[in-house]
């Protein structure tokens, strides 16, 4: 599964102070949290940016992989071109400003480049990719799209600076892969960013240059940007995260940080059976309480509650999973 990321803010925006783990869950677990406190919420703005979930199945098998993604994976179907469209002539009217698109990983999906071809033709498009085989196979279908109306930009995970570490969660010769798939792309001409695993109390710039020097030795010069993102565990698994209230909400976050919360601005599809369904943002797809309807318009009227454990990763840490 190609991941997807979360970035945190600047330094002085992360100190929120933690909230008080709560128990016995309350009856109406949506609106209010289990201590019967009124839950945190956010309610979207203006529809930016699109989120497309091209389906669960990977080529990899990464235990850590927030979908639970692997080989043949079922969970999210693949989504198909004559799915997409509809959504994608939608988020155009409705003023969008991106496509964005995850997994699983993209490019097991047959149809994918046909879909991000379609895409790039209205907007600028955003891929997160694990960067191996299942990129690289797809390169002459995908070299083409470079010439089209909109730039296409890719986020290729490398969780660790060294093949060793990298390997041991994504499979042996992985690392070597993406390195190899980087390459093609940056000469391509398309731009490419980094998704990394955020370690604690971690020093992000020695990481960072950690990482530049494993470039460098391997031909790619250029200083890419990373994200940093933590474990968010798999799908239908609760880590014990604190609630969000709505409180806090008032209390902490300023409205500039608040404004990076996905749900002010972004929706994603995801496929269930045969039918295509809008949900809130990209973490929260394993929990149906998220499905905000069969349109982009009909999604945008529901006040998005902070239920799922992963929003308090955006309260905490801010958040945009398509920063650079």
């Amino acid at each position: 599964m190609q991941s997807t990321e979360i970035s945190a803010l600047p330094q002085d925006r992360q100190r929120i102070p933690v909230l008080e783990l709560v128990s016995p869950r309350h009856a109406d677990s949506w609106t209010h949290t289990r201590s019967g406190d009124p839950r945190g919420y956010i309610e979207t703005e203006q529809l930016r940016e699109l989120w497309l979930h091209t389906g669960s199945a990977c080529n990899l098998a990464c235990p850590f992989c927030l979908e639970g993604s692997h080989p043949g994976d079922t969970r999210i179907p693949l989504l198909k071109l004559e799915d997409a469209k509809p959504f994608i002539d939608e988020a155009v009217a409705l003023g969008i400003e991106q496509f964005s698109f995850t997994g699983g990983e993209p490019f097991v999906n047959r149809e994918f480049v046909s879909i991000l071809d379609y895409a790039s033709q209205h907007r600028p498009c955003f891929v997160l990719t694990n960067g191996t085989q299942a990129l690289l196979g797809r390169a002459h279908q995908l070299a083409p799209l470079r010439h089209n109306p909109h730039p296409i930009r890719f986020r290729v995970s490398l969780d660790y600076a060294g093949a060793a570490r990298h390997d041991e969660g994504r499979g042996e010769g992985s690392f070597a892969e993406s390195l190899e798939g980087i390459r093609w792309l940056r000469a391509q001409g398309f731009a490419v960013s980094i998704a990394r695993q955020m370690l604690p109390n971690e020093d992000a710039a020695q990481v960072e240059d950690e990482f530049h020097a494993v470039f460098r030795a391997h031909d790619i010069h250029e200083r890419l940007p990373f994200t940093a993102f933590p474990d968010f565990g798999t799908p239908g698994t609760e880590d014990g995260s604190p609630e969000v209230t709505e409180n806090c909400m008032k209390k902490y976050p300023t409205p500039e940080s608040q404004a990076h919360f996905m749900c002010t601005y972004t929706r994603m599809l995801v496929k269930r059976g045969n039918q295509v369904r809008v949900y809130a943002c990209t973490l929260v797809d394993d929990d149906p309480s998220y499905d905000l309807g069969a349109t982009l318009t009909e999604s945008l009227q529901p006040r998005i509650m902070l239920r799922h454990h992963r929003c308090f990763a955006c309260y905490r840490y801010g958040a945009s999973c398509s920063a650079p």
